[in-house]
């Protein structure tokens, strides 16, 4: 018997090549189909974006390292305050002991050596900043010489009321001391004056205040060589000091004073006031030569006192100044551009998935795959030429660069002009948009819904001329 023919005298073999043959033209007409090879190119476009994300991130963090190695090298933060008036005070306790032998108990007198802490009646301090950048490689980083003017008055301390009587004060080993970050960057002898004598500070590192002040040193000075405090008639001790910086990022000082007074002048145009308090809005003034600002703190604005016993708090919550800042961040600004490249390859290949749909042209998987890779290929010019260059000329350079790219091939994809000089415009348009979405900060979030909302209404209307059952 022949096998060869069914009972309809046709090929067996000729069966499966009519259901290839109606798949693959199934492949090619079929909406559904497109939309789902469309959906699938998108997603797995998302593989290099994650890794272009990765290595925006990877780059970000060598310009962090590499900022912190400049500033560690120059000076690092600059946070500090003072003079503190240190008084040493002897405490009494008794200790009571059991003799065995006589079953009595006897009682000793301990006398121990503790400290109290004076913080001025007023501090002033005039800060007077020279800024300027310093760069390595592709990096820089800003940077500052400061010089810093120390000026008040404290009051005659009365520790009568922390129970700490006059005569166990002992007068002639009393001490100032500041607390500052950054030793490395100080430049220059310390001396505070006060009643017509010079005391030089030096580094105590025997009360080296760790996890108090999130590791702030302390400067003391040598003991007053007076027996008692120079108080002048009216109960009042002037004090003047002067310190010089090297310093980074930025300058901030805590309000210790019952009145506390700052004043800081600057050639740098983008200051960030920061801290705990800002600077009085009536005399602050930012111009591109630089700034100029005052603060005024008393002791009703913070909730720590003018006395402390045996220990210093942590002080550095209320501290205020400025954080001196280079605005524009490629990184930055690259990061978020990259957040948009789901939508732009999403909304590129909605844009060719019209276009075949209505015109009927026939494009390949392959050949939306090259377009999507274009895209992505935008966002490492953008990180690699915003290197050397400031964000806009890279913007400018890795957009027109790919714009015309897929412009160009997509003639030969579309085999003709007027849907090529359409897309090219399209893509202009979106990633003119893109551009002033990252650009916003305030307004961002409203600009990029309305503007996604048009795109959307845009869609819907082109979309109504499309035959869907033809799935």
């Amino acid at each position: 018997m022949n096998y060869s023919n069914d009972n309809n005298g046709t090929s067996s073999s000729a069966i499966p090549q009519k259901t290839s043959s109606k798949f693959g033209q199934w492949l090619k007409t079929s909406l559904t189909a497109r939309l789902v090879m469309v959906g699938f190119l998108t997603l797995v476009l998302l593989i290099p974006l994650s890794y272009i994300n990765s290595l925006i991130r990877e780059r970000a963090a060598r310009q962090t390292n590499v900022i912190h190695e400049i500033n560690s090298k120059w000076g690092e933060h600059v946070m500090v305050y003072g003079p503190l008036l240190k008084l040493p005070y002897k405490s009494y306790s008794e200790k009571r002991t059991y003799n065995e032998k006589t079953k009595t108990h006897t009682t000793e007198i301990e006398t121990k050596l503790k400290h109290a802490y004076i913080f001025p009646e007023t501090l002033d301090v005039q800060a007077d900043v020279a800024s300027k950048t310093l760069k390595r490689g592709n990096y820089e980083s800003v940077v500052y010489s400061a010089n810093l003017d120390f000026n008040g008055f404290f009051s005659s301390p009365n520790l009568e009321l922390k129970g700490i009587k006059q005569e166990d004060i002992l007068w002639d080993k009393a001490t100032f001391i500041v607390k500052t970050s950054n030793l490395k960057g100080i430049k220059g002898a310390i001396k505070i004056n006060v009643a017509a004598t010079d005391y030089a500070f030096e580094t105590n590192y025997n009360t080296f205040d760790r996890g108090t002040n999130h590791d702030l040193d302390i400067l003391e000075s040598s003991f007053l060589n007076t027996a008692d405090l120079p108080i002048a008639s009216d109960n009042t001790m002037s004090y003047s000091f002067k310190m010089a910086y090297n310093g980074s990022e930025g300058l901030q000082i805590i309000p210790i004073g019952k009145t506390t007074t700052l004043g800081m002048t600057s050639n740098w145009a983008n200051p960030s006031f920061n801290g705990e308090f800002l600077p009085n809005d009536q005399t602050k003034t930012i111009t591109k030569d630089g700034f100029s600002a005052d603060w005024k703190v008393t002791h009703l604005n913070r909730a720590f006192s003018q006395q402390h016993i045996d220990l210093i708090p942590a002080l550095d919550q209320y501290a205020f100044g400025t954080k001196f800042l280079i605005m524009v961040n490629e990184f930055q600004q690259s990061e978020r551009s990259a957040k948009y490249g789901f939508l732009v390859i999403g909304l590129t290949f909605l844009l060719f998935f019209l276009i075949q749909t209505l015109s009927k042209i026939n494009i390949h998987p392959f050949q939306y795959l090259m377009i999507g890779i274009a895209l992505t290929m935008f966002y490492t010019l953008l990180i690699s030429i915003s290197e050397h260059s400031n964000f806009l000329k890279a913007y400018i350079i890795a957009g027109g660069s790919v714009i015309t790219l897929i412009t160009l091939y997509s003639k030969s994809v579309l085999k003709n002009r007027k849907f090529p000089l359409f897309i090219g415009a399209s893509l202009t348009a979106l990633y003119s948009f893109i551009f002033v979405i990252i650009q916003l900060e305030n307004y961002a979030l409203l600009v990029g819904s309305i503007g996604l909302f048009t795109i959307l209404a845009i869609v819907m209307f082109v979309s109504r001329k499309i035959d869907w059952n033809n799935g």
